[in-house]
């Protein structure tokens, strides 16, 4: 079929004829065909006055006009019906008969032909044509009420009306790959007014025993693509028109309908911000040169930082100072920016706030509020001009994004609190030391590795601050909480990472290390030690010096923490008893100055 010439009649399958007419540059062509079955022949779809003397020659190529018994209308529209008062007056027998729906019939009556009606519905939706059944299959609105297609049994060829139907490009009687799901797209989208009624009829139809399928318009679809089609075709959203304002064209309506599918799936299928933010963003692509996309937010309790969404942080979302420009969009309400700009979007160059490239600004304004909470850069490669399909896309895309970047921003906010309310947790307020609550929980870990490989060696180094109390007595607990603090820097900046400094209560505090042996741990005690010594301090204590004893302890594979902490507090105390400021380790002195 692929080489058959279009000026003559073409054999689809058995004694099934395309007799229909190429119209040149007609992206809307028009089919007829022909099942030859002798005196009981039987005509589709006759086409219209454009068509018929073509249809008419091709015809009798094949057989006589007088064997024709049958003319089927799937519906009423003129190009496919508008022949038929010609052909009525060139058939001479008398059961000729017009195969229609009562729907169709209502309209097509209205041609004024003399030959009678013979109606699907009152024939329980089969015709025998003597050795050869034709089933109808009903398919209401797609795309008119009384709309039907046609099965021969025989050959398991589906008359499909306009149902699989497409827009051509020239002549191109079969489909020869998925790629003619592009021009099936924008036939179905415009012209069947809901996915429902598709889906009804597609459900039907797949369950009849296909071998090829014969559209009124488009390409015949051969066996194997006839289902691969079908799963596409269900995913469709119908009702094209109902995106439109004063813009009717199909392709780029089609584009937008594509884009809110997307969209749509995008929104419900991903959970990942950063795979929202990269669907979003090819979506972008479809339209204008887009590069990269960035999300800004304002979020509650950080007046003075924004959460950034961007490509640097993989959209995990981070707190940032807002750029100028940022800074200046955010909280303006929404009769404020109507009245500088004349889209709810604006393209800004590319010596707005430092950047390369020019971009679109997308303010996202909150339902509740009227202010611009949130707002979108799209990064384009290079300058455009906005049109109607531009503006179209950024409005289509507005609320989506809104409800992404709303979503994340609740998500990210709700993830610093967390975050904020475990440090909380886990640092002592004072001096930003952990607490024993977090010691507990991590030492565990710790021990438990150290149980399993010897290895991984674990010290602690206990410290208590020498005359604490009569430096509260003397100075007052502000000026305790001063020194506190001092010697918390000191724990702070003499411990490695890994190491774990902890305040334990009062002026006593714990350093657990890893992986040092109990004379490294000895010796990074008494760098502890100095370093206190030498601490400085202002006025009411300037010239008071501090000091500070230490006890050392290496812990033993399967030692509990109790009894861990036990021979640390017994070389403590040693220290302590010893004359204080020293290092000692399980009771044994290490110096003292």
């Amino acid at each position: 079929m692929k080489k058959a010439d279009p000026n003559h009649a073409i054999e689809i399958a058995e004694r099934v004829w395309w007799v229909g007419h190429y119209l040149p540059g007609d992206a809307f062509q028009c089919h007829v065909y022909l099942i030859e079955h002798g005196d009981q022949s039987i005509l589709f779809d006759p086409g219209s006055m454009l068509t018929y003397e073509h249809t008419l020659k091709k015809i009798a190529e094949v057989t006589s006009l007088d064997n024709i018994r049958w003319f089927v209308c799937h519906h009423q529209d003129p190009d496919i019906t508008s022949a038929m008062p010609r052909f009525d007056a060139l058939v001479t027998r008398k059961d000729a008969a017009v195969i229609s729906h009562w729907r169709g019939q209502t309209l097509i009556k209205h041609y004024g032909f003399k030959m009678p009606f013979w109606l699907v519905e009152e024939h329980d939706w089969k015709l025998d044509l003597g050795g050869r059944m034709l089933r109808f299959l009903f398919t209401p609105y797609a795309h008119f009420p009384g709309a039907f297609v046609t099965f021969d049994e025989r050959t398991g060829c589906l008359f499909s009306s306009d149902i699989f139907g497409g827009f051509t490009d020239g002549f191109s009687l079969v489909a020869e790959s998925m790629d003619y799901f592009e021009q099936l797209r924008p036939f179905h989208e415009h012209y069947i007014p809901s996915r429902d009624v598709l889906l009804h009829s597609l459900t039907r139809i797949e369950k009849l025993d296909l071998k090829m399928i014969c559209p009124q318009h488009g390409s015949i679809i051969p066996e194997p693509l006839i289902h691969p089609i079908i799963d596409r075709l269900k995913t469709l959203d119908c009702g094209l028109y109902l995106l439109a304002k004063e813009d009717t064209d199909i392709h780029r309506l089609s584009r937008l309908n594509q884009m809110l599918t997307d969209i749509t799936k995008t929104m419900t299928g991903y959970r990942e911000f950063q795979d929202v933010a990269r669907a979003l963003l090819e979506v972008a692509r479809r339209f204008v040169p887009a590069h990269l996309i960035e999300f800004f937010s304002r979020t509650q309790g950080h007046d003075d930082l924004v959460l950034h969404l961007g490509p640097e942080s993989r959209y995990k979302g981070v707190l940032i100072a807002p750029p100028l420009m940022v800074a200046t969009t955010l909280g303006k309400d929404a009769k404020s920016w109507g009245k500088r700009h004349k889209w709810n979007f604006t393209l800004i160059g590319p010596d707005d706030a430092g950047r390369r490239h020019h971009a679109l600004l997308v303010p996202l304004f909150s339902p509740d509020k009227g202010t611009v909470e949130a707002m979108v850069l799209i990064h384009l490669e290079r300058r455009i001009a906005i049109n109607s399909e531009v503006v179209e896309m950024i409005q289509q895309m507005n609320i989506p994004l809104q409800v992404a970047v709303e979503r994340e921003s609740i998500y990210r906010t709700l993830d610093l609190e967390r975050q904020q309310f475990y440090e909380r947790s886990i640092r002592d307020a004072l001096t930003g030391l952990f607490t024993r609550f977090y010691m507990q929980d991590m030492v565990e870990r710790l021990f438990a590795i150290h149980d399993r490989d010897k290895g991984s060696g674990i010290g602690v180094a206990l410290l208590d601050i020498d005359h604490f109390k009569a430096i509260n007595d003397t100075y007052g607990h502000n000026q305790g909480d001063v020194v506190l603090k001092k010697v918390s820097d000191v724990l702070i900046h003499t411990s490695r990472q890994g190491d774990l400094p902890v305040r334990l209560g009062g002026e006593e505090f714990a350093v657990f290390v890893v992986g040092r042996s109990a004379g490294e741990i000895g010796a990074f005690a008494e760098r502890l030690r100095e370093a206190v010594e030498e601490l400085e301090f202002d006025d009411p204590m300037q010239g008071r010096k501090v000091t500070a004893s230490l006890g050392v302890a290496e812990r033993r594979q399967k030692e509990s923490l109790v009894d861990f902490l036990g021979r640390a507090d017994a070389a403590l105390y040693k220290a302590k008893q010893s004359g204080r400021n020293q290092v000692c380790c399980q009771a044994v002195p290490r110096s003292r100055k």
